[in-house]
């Protein structure tokens, strides 16, 4: 989870002091409205389904650049009335808007139809590029009669700040200035208390009839069968506006597609014998396609729109994990980027330590004054070993050693974090507590303030050891111990793998329950256990810090029908005192960490169990509009006839969720690649039900290229190499 803000929190875990400045409230639900969602760069739009935003205290609806709304209001009329919607289609590949709507009955003033409905067609194409939201709209007359039309386009900027847009009140705002409008553009501006000049151009070609500060009036008169075109670029924080008119919207569009296209094609595919799956996969590739931003340092996926629209440490890391076997250079776009931002000196205000990595990176008005804390903020607990376990992860599956060697530093950097800072009182384990009253009070992906508790329900009180941080440090020793016998450092290397055993054996005796049958959640500061089941000790199972012999109990819990739902495995016990299907932590099932449950089901075995958890999360999107896993959905029972139950302010997409079908087909076929042998194996794979063909195309292995496709046999799973380019071998073990 990005930050403790969709599940209104409260109450810190290790202090009283109040925590409702980050609250999302659920006044309405993303599920009602089903927004129409659009992303770029670091711009986004939200939309309803007709093109429109509107905008306000309760409405995530609007064009945000760089954490600010740079349009509230943009709406069409014709002829005065709303018109009706026929089609709201979002592109495979997310890159283009399309919504086709018809005019209404229009009456004159005494009430006779002077137009019949569906007589005018309008068809509005949107799409975002560079910073800009280009949109076509065309207009045809079907009659056999000419008409005149009216367009009114309306906007309106309010400059807020997303965090506001989320519930934070403030007392005080900037400037909003006069509207420059010229010909046929409007220049709307807004001055922050940060003396930052944020704008918001609108450009119209060609020009409108009328043309003030909120609207652009169009009349047409449109003969039978002729179309009318109408061309707006709306542009954030430019000084393009001088220019006369729109950049050309094809051109602007076949750019767009190109960069699309140069994107995914480095990455693998996937494609099966199952048409809907393959539908879901499709959309799982183009949000991720779509949430992963260029930077100076390689493409990097942020966390999920509308909230979270920005630089996160937990979610680019896990994300990176989760799709390492079909894009490797996400990961080094995300180490890149974390290692140039991890933190250098100790900074109480923005929870910084040296050595640790970034949680969360914010561009807007509020981050900028410190009203949020936002800005560069370091409060999370396990960036900074999910850092470490990803560089490994990566030099094994690229045998990139010049990029990890660049980064040798960062990772010797981290690790002193681990060892000091993120190990305070020296017993071993990592923990964390908030070093200012305005960060988060708890800092694990359960953020939320009432996600750690003891088995009645009474908070824990820190600093806490999280169960699943544990493993993450653990599988941060051992990824370090590979990389510093790769880079020559064998002293080292062995001292690293001294360190994760001592862990892994302190681990099982402090944090395994034989009575419960699995993993406490977390140990509090005065290292009492917190003894609920949850869905965190998964993950001692994704890192191997767990004893083969703790596996089969703990798959078997999580396995049970207080956990799973028929959905997925709920992050928390039905049977634990603070169990709430409709809660964000407390007993909702989120996709990824379902998909870092069966990646660990799988290491030690459990593939049937795995593909259970992936039939489950198939099966609740099939009654998903888009086939789009949300962040989360509620952790109801799954009944017949009947789809999941959806969490009101869920973001969707969200990167770790779009990842999550993907991680799941590499944990199910056993999938692994071994650099040194030239390898890419496939060990005991299984294919879930609702499959009986797999094809993977462009695996790639130090640059040779492989296809594969598994089909069920019986009870088993045959390989074939249907394509092979370079020196490349596939091993089956069945």
């Amino acid at each position: 989870m990005p930050n403790a803000a969709n599940a209104a929190p409260a109450a810190a875990a290790n202090t009283n002091a109040p925590e409702a400045q980050f609250v999302i409230p659920a006044a309405e639900s993303f599920q009602q409205s089903r927004p129409r969602i659009l992303k770029q760069g670091d711009t986004f739009g939200v939309f309803n389904h007709s093109g429109d935003a509107i905008g306000g205290p309760t409405s995530p609806e609007g064009l945000y650049h760089h954490d600010t709304r740079h349009l509230a209001q943009f709406c069409l009329t014709v002829n005065g009335a709303w018109p009706v919607l026929l089609s709201s289609t979002l592109r495979d590949d997310n890159s283009i808007l399309t919504c086709d709507l018809a005019n209404p009955d229009l009456p004159a003033a005494d009430g006779r139809i002077v137009l019949q409905h569906d007589l005018i067609h309008i068809r509005r194409s949107r799409f975002l590029w560079q910073g800009s939201c280009f949109e076509r709209i065309a207009i045809r007359n079907f009659d056999t009669q000419p008409h005149a039309i009216r367009i009114d386009l309306s906007f309106a900027a309010d400059f807020v700040d997303l965090f506001e847009v989320r519930g934070t009140q403030r007392k005080r705002h900037g400037t909003q200035h006069p509207a420059n409008i010229v010909e046929n553009r409007v220049t709307l501006a807004y001055t922050g208390l940060d003396d930052r000049e944020r704008t918001t151009t609108v450009l119209f070609d060609p020009a409108p009839t009328e043309l003030t500060a909120g609207r652009a009036l169009f009349q047409l008169d449109l003969a039978p069968a002729q179309t009318h075109l109408i061309f707006i670029e709306i542009i954030c924080n430019s000084n393009a506006a001088k220019g006369a008119a729109p950049r050309r919207f094809l051109g602007a569009l076949r750019d767009a597609r190109r960069a699309l296209r140069t994107s995914t094609a480095r990455a693998a595919s996937v494609a099966t014998s199952n048409t809907s799956f393959n539908e879901a996969a499709r959309r799982s590739v183009a949000d991720l396609n779509m949430l992963v931003t260029d930077t100076p340092y390689g493409p990097y996926p942020y966390a999920g729109i509308p909230w979270f629209s920005t630089v996160f440490g937990r979610d680019a890391l896990i994300t990176a994990l989760q799709t390492l076997w079909m894009d490797p250079e996400i990961a080094r776009g995300v180490l890149g980027y974390l290692a140039a931002n991890q933190a250098t000196t100790s900074d109480a205000a923005s929870d910084a330590e040296p050595g640790k990595i970034l949680h969360e990176v914010r561009h807007g008005e509020m981050a900028e004054l410190g009203e949020v804390p936002f800005r560069r903020y370091y409060g999370s607990v396990d960036s900074t070993p999910l850092f470490v376990m990803l560089a490994g992860a990566y030099l094994k599956r690229t045998g990139d050693v010049a990029t990890i060697a660049k980064l040798w530093p960062n990772i010797q950097a981290a690790l002193g974090w681990i060892e000091t800072d993120g190990d305070r009182d020296g017993d071993g384990f990592v923990e964390y507590y908030r070093r200012t009253p305005a960060g988060l009070s708890n800092q694990g992906w359960k953020d939320s303030q009432d996600s750690i508790f003891h088995s009645g329900g009474a908070l824990a009180e820190g600093p806490i050891a999280l169960v699943e941080v544990q493993g993450y440090v653990y599988a941060a020793w051992r990824a370090a111990a590979k990389i510093a016998r790769e880079l020559g450092h064998t002293q080292l290397s062995a001292l690293y793998m001294a360190k994760a055993k001592t862990l892994r054996d302190r681990f099982d005796q402090a944090f395994f329950d034989k009575d419960m049958g699995t993993y406490v959640l977390a140990l509090d500061g005065a290292k009492k256990p917190c003894r609920v089941r949850a869905s965190n000790a998964g993950h001692a199972l994704f890192t191997g810090i767990a004893r083969p012999g703790r596996a089969k109990a703990v798959v078997d819990t999580l396995m049970d029908s207080n956990f799973f739902t028929g959905w997925g495995i709920r992050t928390l016990a039905s049977n634990e005192a603070r169990y709430n299907p409709m809660s964000y932590h407390n007993g909702s099932v989120w996709p990824h960490d379902n998909s870092l449950i069966a990646a660990g089901f799988a290491r030690y075995g459990f593939r049937t169990e795995a593909a259970r958890i992936f039939g489950g999360l198939f099966a609740a999107s099939t009654h998903i509009e888009l086939r789009r896993l949300p962040e989360l959905f509620c952790g109801f029972v799954r009944r017949q006839g009947q789809g999941p139950t959806f969490y009101p302010v869920a973001c969707s997409p969200q990167a770790w969720a779009a990842a999550t079908p993907l991680s799941l087909v590499e944990s199910c076929l056993g999938l692994g690649f071994d650099i040194e042998r030239g390898e890419i194996g496939f060990e005991q794979p299984v294919l879930p039900e609702f499959m009986d063909e797999i094809i993977l195309r462009r695996l790639s292995l130090k640059g040779a290229l492989v296809d594969v496709a598994l089909r069920r046999t019986g009870g088993n799973v045959a390989l074939d190499v249907t394509s092979r380019i370079g020196d490349i071998r596939v091993v089956h073990t069945a």
